[in-house]
Protein backbone atom coordinates (compact mmCIF):
# COMPACT_ATOMS: atom_id res chain seq x y z
CA UNK A 1 0.00 0.00 0.00
CA UNK A 2 2.74 2.47 0.95
CA UNK A 3 4.79 1.89 -2.21
CA UNK A 4 2.81 4.52 -4.17
CA UNK A 5 2.79 7.05 -1.34
CA UNK A 6 5.59 9.28 -0.05
CA UNK A 7 5.18 7.76 3.43
CA UNK A 8 7.35 5.24 5.26
CA UNK A 9 6.05 1.92 6.52
CA UNK A 10 6.18 3.32 10.08
CA UNK A 11 3.98 6.29 9.13
CA UNK A 12 1.46 4.00 7.48
CA UNK A 13 1.49 1.60 10.44
CA UNK A 14 0.81 4.41 12.96
CA UNK A 15 -1.89 5.81 10.67
CA UNK A 16 -3.67 2.49 10.13
CA UNK A 17 -3.09 1.24 13.70
CA UNK A 18 -2.66 4.31 15.91
CA UNK A 19 -1.52 3.68 19.47
CA UNK A 20 -2.97 5.31 22.59
CA UNK A 21 -6.07 6.86 20.99
CA UNK A 22 -8.81 8.09 23.27
CA UNK A 23 -9.88 10.30 26.13
CA UNK A 24 -8.47 10.37 29.62
CA UNK A 25 -11.04 11.83 32.02
CA UNK A 26 -8.59 11.83 34.96
CA UNK A 27 -5.64 13.32 33.03
CA UNK A 28 -3.07 15.29 34.99
CA UNK A 29 -2.34 17.44 31.94
CA UNK A 30 -4.24 18.17 28.73
CA UNK A 31 -2.90 20.06 25.74
CA UNK A 32 -4.73 21.10 22.61
CA UNK A 33 -3.04 22.63 19.59
CA UNK A 34 -4.13 23.23 16.05
CA UNK A 35 -3.34 24.87 12.78
CA UNK A 36 -6.22 26.76 11.22
CA UNK A 37 -4.55 26.76 7.80
CA UNK A 38 -4.28 22.99 7.38
CA UNK A 39 -7.09 22.14 9.80
CA UNK A 40 -5.12 19.68 11.95
CA UNK A 41 -6.09 19.64 15.64
CA UNK A 42 -4.35 17.52 18.27
CA UNK A 43 -5.39 16.94 21.86
CA UNK A 44 -3.02 15.11 24.20
CA UNK A 45 -3.69 13.78 27.69
CA UNK A 46 -0.99 12.75 30.17
CA UNK A 47 -1.07 10.91 33.49
CA UNK A 48 1.94 11.55 35.72
CA UNK A 49 3.03 9.60 38.80
CA UNK A 50 6.20 10.39 40.74
CA UNK A 51 7.47 12.56 37.89
CA UNK A 52 7.01 9.85 35.25
CA UNK A 53 4.46 9.89 32.44
CA UNK A 54 2.68 6.62 33.15
CA UNK A 55 -0.06 6.99 30.56
CA UNK A 56 -0.76 9.14 27.53
CA UNK A 57 -3.65 9.34 25.08
CA UNK A 58 -4.44 11.50 22.08
CA UNK A 59 -7.27 12.53 19.83
CA UNK A 60 -6.36 14.03 16.48
CA UNK A 61 -8.47 15.50 13.73
CA UNK A 62 -6.28 15.66 10.67
CA UNK A 63 -4.46 13.93 7.89
CA UNK A 64 -2.66 10.60 8.08
CA UNK A 65 0.64 12.26 8.98
CA UNK A 66 -1.04 14.15 11.85
CA UNK A 67 -2.47 10.91 13.23
CA UNK A 68 0.85 9.09 12.79
CA UNK A 69 2.90 11.77 14.53
CA UNK A 70 0.41 11.93 17.41
CA UNK A 71 0.57 8.16 17.80
CA UNK A 72 4.36 8.09 17.66
CA UNK A 73 4.88 10.87 20.21
CA UNK A 74 2.67 8.98 22.68
CA UNK A 75 4.83 5.89 22.23
CA UNK A 76 8.00 7.94 22.69
CA UNK A 77 6.85 9.68 25.88
CA UNK A 78 5.23 6.84 27.81
CA UNK A 79 7.43 5.82 30.75
CA UNK A 80 9.65 8.90 30.44
CA UNK A 81 10.36 11.50 33.08
CA UNK A 82 9.07 15.00 32.45
CA UNK A 83 12.63 16.17 31.72
CA UNK A 84 13.06 13.37 29.17
CA UNK A 85 9.70 14.20 27.60
CA UNK A 86 10.71 17.83 27.20
CA UNK A 87 13.67 16.73 25.06
CA UNK A 88 11.42 15.04 22.47
CA UNK A 89 11.55 17.22 19.38
CA UNK A 90 9.51 17.27 16.21
CA UNK A 91 12.62 16.08 14.38
CA UNK A 92 12.92 13.07 16.70
CA UNK A 93 9.25 12.22 16.08
CA UNK A 94 9.72 12.44 12.31
CA UNK A 95 12.90 10.34 12.47
CA UNK A 96 11.17 7.68 14.59
CA UNK A 97 8.56 7.43 11.83
CA UNK A 98 11.21 6.91 9.17
CA UNK A 99 10.85 10.48 7.91
CA UNK A 100 8.01 12.63 6.64
CA UNK A 101 7.58 14.43 3.33
CA UNK A 102 8.69 18.08 3.73
CA UNK A 103 5.12 19.30 3.21
CA UNK A 104 4.03 17.18 6.22
CA UNK A 105 6.78 18.12 8.70
CA UNK A 106 4.34 20.58 10.28
CA UNK A 107 2.50 17.54 11.66
CA UNK A 108 5.53 16.58 13.74
CA UNK A 109 5.71 20.19 15.00
CA UNK A 110 2.07 19.95 16.11
CA UNK A 111 2.76 16.65 17.89
CA UNK A 112 5.64 18.23 19.81
CA UNK A 113 3.50 21.27 20.61
CA UNK A 114 0.61 19.10 21.87
CA UNK A 115 2.99 17.27 24.21
CA UNK A 116 4.50 20.53 25.48
CA UNK A 117 1.02 21.97 25.97
CA UNK A 118 -0.04 18.95 28.06
CA UNK A 119 3.15 19.23 30.12
CA UNK A 120 2.54 22.95 30.66
CA UNK A 121 -1.02 22.21 31.79
CA UNK A 122 0.29 19.60 34.25
CA UNK A 123 2.74 22.14 35.66
CA UNK A 124 0.02 24.80 36.00
CA UNK A 125 -2.22 22.32 37.84
CA UNK A 126 0.59 21.41 40.25
CA UNK A 127 1.53 25.04 40.96
CA UNK A 128 4.81 24.98 39.04
CA UNK A 129 6.05 27.42 36.41
CA UNK A 130 4.91 26.05 33.03
CA UNK A 131 7.04 28.36 30.87
CA UNK A 132 9.64 25.69 30.05
CA UNK A 133 6.90 23.56 28.49
CA UNK A 134 4.96 26.17 26.59
CA UNK A 135 4.69 25.23 22.92
CA UNK A 136 7.36 26.70 20.73
CA UNK A 137 6.25 29.32 18.23
CA UNK A 138 4.50 27.90 15.18
CA UNK A 139 7.07 27.18 12.49
CA UNK A 140 4.78 25.13 10.27
CA UNK A 141 5.67 26.92 7.08
CA UNK A 142 2.00 27.48 6.25
CA UNK A 143 1.23 30.93 4.94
Amino acid sequence: MAENLPYSEQVMDHFLHPRNVGDMPDADGVGTVGNPVCGDIMKMFIKVKDGIIVDVKFKTFGCGAAISTSSMVTEMVKGKTIDEALKISNKAVAEALGGLPPIKMHCSVLAEQALRSALADYYRKTGKDPSAFEPKPDTHGHD
